[in-house]
């Protein structure tokens, strides 16, 4: 795949970058090398400095960035904004938190004392390099997420980004060396795929994040299980969203529709199964169907649109596959289906609704990338439960319901990283991130990020002798 910028809005290709070859990429690897031995010296208040710094140039820089977002992979407009202010918030959640989240962690005096020691205690230290090969769907906030906390842990970054967002790319790279990080503590490499088996298998490398599909997961994590060293994934999902009857059908329904068409249902988190109980299934199926067809598809430069272009033309081709599949299998199209008429240019795809989909037809298993949702009516919450696991991924779930003894079964039993009752699934620094199943393993966010790529390491100081 080519390092290009590509309007999905209308196919134009804009830009087009140079991979860097062998040498160059040698020679950012050396860089980042040299620059953790120095910097994993430094202390929290100086890497909170210049957190805080380059948060303050994101924020004043967002309006421009978020254009770039938009041009790149097709977000609508105040999309982008509100990415590249979360990850403002992220920078300074960190800079405020990674010392206490760091701290070192005593065992009672008795537990020290039984273990032979005058004094233990654990401390977190950082790995080293880490690669991060990073996805287009939230171009600014997945790196940043995963930067954060890396360069408040100590580590040093490598950037691998998504082939089709390399301005956003090179704008993150710019940022950390704009906002005063020495040299090499967070660089781009604009490579593709075929280069991070050799990157990873550096032993200068220490360890490698992945945010993507199932595959590149499989990928890395084969490499880097051969080299012996840490990794977290976060691939793909295929969230359930529950409506029992006890639910609030408005707000389930209001928040269905944003919770498929986030990002243009681009989103591995974005609910894409919704299995309603049958004593509200066809009030919550009408409702949530005829606000899927009055969405606004259009141009993402537009405020007013909702649902702007897929990111690629191969992504919509995926996405008409699944759909036509199904409808072949015999489900019906209660919405959508199709390229909506009046979009001759770009990837545009119709907000969609499909009703009787069953266990052999493909969508039922594979990951929607795009705004298409397929609505399933069980009896109880046995066959909610069923329904809901019927998945390889378990990334995170919905679940909408008054009745404290459900939110009990489903936080129990469903197979997912996040069990979000009587809302949508989000991202927040103060709350660990990722899934099981092949969703992946490993979390990011919070304290549980910020320590997976550190050494945690035991510091035992034996007792004096009594000499008296």
């Amino acid at each position: 795949m080519p390092i290009a910028t590509v309007n999905p809005a209308n196919g134009e290709t804009l830009r087009t970058f140079d991979a860097l070859g062998a040498q160059e990429i040698e020679h950012r690897i050396a860089t980042a090398d040299a620059a953790f031995r120095q910097y994993r010296t430094t202390d929290f208040d100086e890497r909170a400095r210049l957190l805080n710094h380059a948060a303050d140039l994101l924020e004043k820089e967002q309006d421009d960035i978020a254009r770039t977002m938009t041009t790149e992979m097709g977000k609508p407009l105040p999309a982008a904004r509100a990415e590249a202010a979360k990850c403002v918030k992220a920078m300074r959640w960190y800079a405020r938190h990674a010392a206490e989240l760091l701290a070192d962690e005593r065992p009672s005096d008795a537990d020290a004392r039984d273990s032979g020691a005058d004094r233990a205690y654990v401390r977190y230290r950082p790995l080293g390099v880490v690669l991060a090969v990073m996805p287009w769907n939230f171009p600014l906030w997945q790196v940043v997420r995963f930067a954060a906390p890396a360069l408040m842990a100590g580590n040093v970054g490598l950037l691998k980004h998504a082939s089709n967002v390399p301005q956003t790319a090179l704008y993150l790279g710019d940022l950390f060396h704009r906002a005063g990080f020495p040299k090499g503590c967070f660089q781009t490499l604009l490579v593709g795929s075929g280069e991070v088996e050799s990157i990873l298998r550096d032993p200068r490398v220490a360890a490698a994040t992945l945010t993507g599909s199932e595959p590149a997961g499989r990928s890395v994590a084969a490499v880097a299980g051969d080299e012996v060293k840490k990794t977290v994934l976060e691939l793909g999902g295929s969230d359930p969203y529950i409506v029992m009857a006890s639910a609030d059908i408005e707000r389930a329904v209001s928040t269905a529709v944003t919770a498929r068409v986030q990002n243009n249902g681009q989103s591995c988190i974005a609910a894409k199964r919704f299995i309603a109980h049958s004593d509200v299934y066809d009030t919550f199926v009408d409702r949530f169907t005829t606000r899927m067809a009055a969405l606004k598809v259009g141009d993402p430069m537009d405020e007013s649109t909702e649902v702007g272009p897929l990111a690629s033309e191969q992504g919509r081709a995926t996405l008409e596959e699944l759909v036509d599949d199904a409808v072949h299998r015999g489900a019906t199209v209660l919405c959508g289906g199709e390229r909506p008429k009046d979009l001759d240019r770009g990837w545009y795809y119709a907000p969609t609704v499909l009703m009787g989909v069953t266990a052999e037809m493909r969508i039922h298993r594979e990951e929607t990338f795009g705004p298409v949702a397929t609505v399933y009516r069980v009896d109880s919450i046995d066959e909610a439960v069923q329904l809901a696991n019927d998945t390889p991924f378990g990334l995170s779930s919905n679940v909408w319901t008054r009745d404290d003894a459900e939110v009990d079964r489903f936080v129990r039993d469903l197979d997912a990283g996040g069990v979000f009752v009587n809302g949508m699934t989000a991202s927040h620094p103060a709350l660990p991130f990722g899934g099981v199943k092949r969703s992946g393993y490993g979390r990011e966010l919070a304290g549980h990020g910020i320590r997976e790529f550190c050494n945690i390491t035991t510091v035992w100081h034996g007792a004096e002798p009594d000499e008296s």
